[in-house]
């Protein structure tokens, strides 16, 4: 029975992969921040061993706050991957390393290959990136670096909750339409997780790089305008805006989104379509909730002033 460690478990994506794993029967340690602090050398020494695989989900994930935080954020999305990878090289176990589209400049017009050149923009990109170099220095044939992007789950906020929110308030949403990017469900992203995960362990997809992104690609207009689609609301009450309308202390990057292609090297299928990613994603109790309540206050905000507010993008 493969033995594995959650790290970041109480976060939105390492919640999902508990429950992945508990579904399948293994074996699970789930190790949130209160159990076991990442940047501590010792500590991790002391928790890789006695499992098989190592899903690394705790990560500073504040982008503005990079900015003037970097040495701190590098910590936490760097130099602890780096204590996780000498760990699992010690011990032999495999380990996959959760990053992000924004090691890319997102400059290009064509999807980035896994094996792109990187050069992210700002601060929360350039610390994946050590985090990335960690595991390819120090787990050459057992270390995994899975890239990911736009996610949203049930259990933490995202921005489709905050779409869904908005639905229940605001007569009006402005929502950028001038990034591009990928949006990907948590669950999907765990399922993905735990498949490569098995077939790392059994030795049958090779270590590098993947890309665990929902299929397609749009805007943040566009996500938006699905979520209110699928949650049977007028999508005519989402507006678009351009970026430049929400200024934001760390640069984003404007088009990042992801190749697929080594999915089928390991036998591990891509993920579905962002849309029915979003689709499946409503049916779940949490924005179910939330979306009978934004459907139960539409009457009375249609034809209403829209109410201000910044909107994630």
């Amino acid at each position: 029975m493969t033995r594995w460690l959650v790290t970041g478990a109480a976060g939105m994506l390492g919640r999902d992969l508990v429950a992945a794993l508990t579904e399948t029967g293994a074996v699970v340690t789930a190790a949130d921040r209160s159990t076991l602090d990442v940047t501590d050398a010792g500590a991790v020494a002391d928790a890789v061993p006695g499992h098989d695989v190592v899903v690394n989900a705790a990560a500073w994930t504040d982008v503005d706050g990079a900015e003037q935080a970097e040495a701190e954020a590098t910590e936490v999305n760097g130099v602890a991957v780096g204590h996780l990878a000498r760990a699992c090289a010690t011990t032999g176990a495999v380990l996959l390393q959760v990053s992000t589209d924004y090691v890319f400049a997102g400059t290009v017009g064509a999807p980035y290959a896994e094996d792109a050149p990187t050069g992210p923009v700002n601060a929360y990109g350039r610390s994946k990136l050590v985090g990335e170099e960690a595991v390819r220095r120090w787990l050459p044939r057992r270390g995994y670096v899975v890239r990911t992007a736009w996610l949203y789950g049930a259990h933490g906020p995202s921005f489709v909750a905050t779409m869904l929110d908005r639905a229940a308030r605001q007569s009006h949403v402005d929502v950028v339409d001038d990034v591009t990017g990928q949006p990907t469900w948590t669950t999907a992203l765990a399922g993905q997780l735990v498949a490569l995960g098995r077939a790392a362990h059994a030795g049958l997809a090779p270590p590098g790089t993947y890309h665990g992104t929902g299929a397609g690609r749009t805007t943040w207009y566009g996500l938006a305008r699905a979520v209110f689609d699928l949650a049977g609301l007028d999508v005519d009450r989402v507006r678009p805006v351009s970026r430049h309308r929400f200024p934001r202390p760390a640069l984003r990057p404007v088009r990042t989104d992801l190749g697929h292609a080594r999915w089928g090297e390991g036998g591990v299928p891509p993920q579905p379509h962002w849309r029915e990613q979003v689709r499946s994603a409503l049916a779940g109790a949490v924005f179910a909730d939330l979306g009978r309540a934004a459907r139960a206050a539409e009457p009375t905000l249609v034809g209403t002033p829209a109410l201000p507010g910044r909107v994630p993008g």
